[in-house]
Parts: C-alpha cells; structure tokens; sequence
C-alpha cells in the first residue's frame, strides 16, 4: 500500500548477481501496520552479509528485496507509544533485509522491537558507521573478557569489525600490543598505519607465525576457527564473531582435541542487542573519544559502487551510504568550521 500514494527511492535487486543488480528505483512508500513504524533513513552501512545475500547465497532470501541489515535515522510515524516521532533510532538486524524489506531505501518499515532510541551527538555519516560493527566489535569485547596486559590477535584485521575492534581497544588501552591477520601483506602498511602493532599473513586459512595470543577475536569463522585455537595460549579465549570466510558450520573440529590447554570458545551474535546495550557503546565511544568514522561515504544512488569497492579487496574499515541531504549538512558545517578557524 502506498502512504497518501507517495514514492521513495531504494535499491531493488529483483535477482541474485553481481552489483549490477542493485536497481536504484522509485518504489511506494511503506505504510505503518500494528507492530510496526516507519523510519527515515539518515545513513547506513554496507556488510559483507548483504553481498552474499545479492549473490543468492542466503537460501532464504525471496526476491524481489531491499537489502540492508542496519540504519540509523528518525522515526517518522509509529504505532508504539514509546517509539515518538522525531526520536534518534539505531535498528540491527533481525531479518531486516531478508525476510522483509531492509535499509537500502530512503525509509524503512521496521518491527517496533527491532527499533532501538539511542542518545548520541554523533553527525550521521558517523553513527552511520558504528551500529553492526562496532556494536559487533564491543559485543565481542566484553566477551573476551579483555584486561589491560592482554596481547590480542583480530583475525580478519582489515574487516569493518576488525578496524572498529582495534579503534575501541586503542582508545582506552593506548600501549596494548594488538596484531592483526590479513589474507594479503600488501595491505601490511595501511594496518599498520592504521594502528595495529604487527600484521601476520593468513595464507590459505593458516596464520604464517608460530606466535599465540591471550584473547583472539575470530572474524573469518568456522572456515579457520580450527588452526585460530594453534594461537592461543593456555586458558586463552576465542571470540568466534564473524563469518567473513562463508563457511557457517565446522567440519573436522573435534573440541577435545582441537581446543588446547584449557582455552574457551565463546561467540556472539548482533542479535543481542538493545537499547541500553547500543547506548552503553555510545558512551564507551563518547568517554574514550573512539575515532569512528568511515573510510568512504557513498549516497544511495551509488550503492552498486559500494559494493564494488566493498568487493575489491582494498577497503579498510567501514563503508556507508547517507542521505543525500545529510551528506550536504555535513560538508556544510565542515565548511562552516573551516571558515570559523580562518576568522579566528
């Protein structure tokens, strides 16, 4: 049903393939049911998740759909009464963008338990780039149980979550050793500038050192869960977090044999979230002043670049798209700080 018939832009894919499914279109506005608001997307980000569901790697994914797992915006109308009009929102996850019509448009019809108010002064291209993978990166964090001499290996260092995990424990452990792994060392460099201690090649899913870690934040998955447990120490833990090596089930992993000398395994899902949750993250980001901006802002109408870019192999960091409005505000308080600092 169309919303006093009016349209919005968003991007269809009407099947699995590469980028150039991604269908920037005029489609109907969502319409408010029982259960359910509606909120304006001010920006959101690209995950690795969306590519494979595009690709037609979620088997229960039905096309046509709007992809898109995470958004930040402002609710717009709503049938709870504690979700008001105008109030700051964050939603994750949830079958948003697969089992219905996810974020890659300029509103988002969303289940009212899925909608998380959050307080936070975060410009939005910004907060744009934090809720799935920094609330991923922290989620894991607690998980790990981190302490301040701990030596941490994130495995998948160039990931969105591994670059959010490493800004998160810099800005409150700023001498903490922290290595990460990268499939290729041309991208040794940019990790190490990026403010990783030292950078280990993952060759064909085995760390190329003999060295182990107190805490290990796994990020590729079940695909290399079992040679991560060669690399830490006794009564070490392991986050296994992501599945960035498209491998969701262990073969061959035998826990009495494969996890060493009384180390833990524990995971976590972003579908633990909440408000106080999202807010507690927002503070940590807030008190430790966490740098959390994304590497590239793409608009919505350049989502099919974004993909590429994500697909390439040479991002660093997270990739978001924002409202065009919104990515006009802040190249114009930009330019209004600027001028500030000239006439001062």
């Amino acid at each position: 049903m169309l919303m006093g018939g009016k349209l919005m832009k968003a991007i269809v894919v009407r099947k699995a393939g590469g980028p150039e499914v991604l269908n920037y279109e005029d489609v109907p506005t969502p319409q408010v049911k029982p259960g359910w608001s509606l909120v304006q997307i001010k920006g959101f980000g690209v995950n690795h998740s969306e590519i494979f569901t595009r690709q037609g790697l979620s088997p229960s994914v039905k096309f046509p759909r709007i992809l898109g797992i995470e958004c930040v915006g402002v609710v717009i109308d709503s049938t709870s009464d504690e979700l008001k009009v105008g109030q700051k929102v964050i939603s994750i996850m949830g079958e948003m963008g697969r089992d219905f019509d996810g974020s890659y448009a300029e509103d988002v019809l969303l289940p009212n338990e899925q909608i998380y108010p959050v307080q936070t002064d975060l410009k939005w291209s910004d907060l744009a780039a934090v809720p799935e993978t920094f609330y991923t990166a922290f989620g894991s964090l607690k998980h790990l149980q981190i302490k301040a001499d701990d030596s941490i290996l994130i495995r998948s260092g160039a990931s969105g979550v591994g670059v959010s995990t490493l800004r998160l424990l810099k800005a409150k452990y700023p001498t903490m050793k922290i290595t990460g792994s990268v499939r290729s060392l041309k991208k040794k460099d940019v990790l190490l500038d990026a403010g990783y201690d030292s950078v280990i090649e993952d060759k064909n899913g085995h760390l190329q050192t003999d060295k182990k870690f107190n805490k290990i934040l796994e990020l590729v998955g079940p695909a290399t869960l079992k040679d991560t447990f060669n690399h830490v120490l006794p009564y070490g833990i392991v986050c296994n977090t992501g599945e960035l090596g498209g491998q969701w089930y262990m073969d061959g992993f035998e826990p009495i044999s494969d996890i060493h000398e009384g180390a833990l395994l524990t995971s976590l899902s972003s579908g633990e979230v909440n408000s106080q949750k999202l807010n507690e993250m927002l503070d940590y980001i807030k008190h430790y002043h966490v740098e959390v901006s994304p590497t590239k802002i793409y608009r919505l109408d350049q989502v099919k670049d974004a993909h590429e870019y994500l697909e390439s192999g040479h991002n660093l960091g997270k990739v978001v798209i924002v409202n065009l409005i919104v990515m006009r505000l802040d190249m114009f308080m930009s330019d209004l700080f600027f001028c500030f600092l000239n006439y001062k």
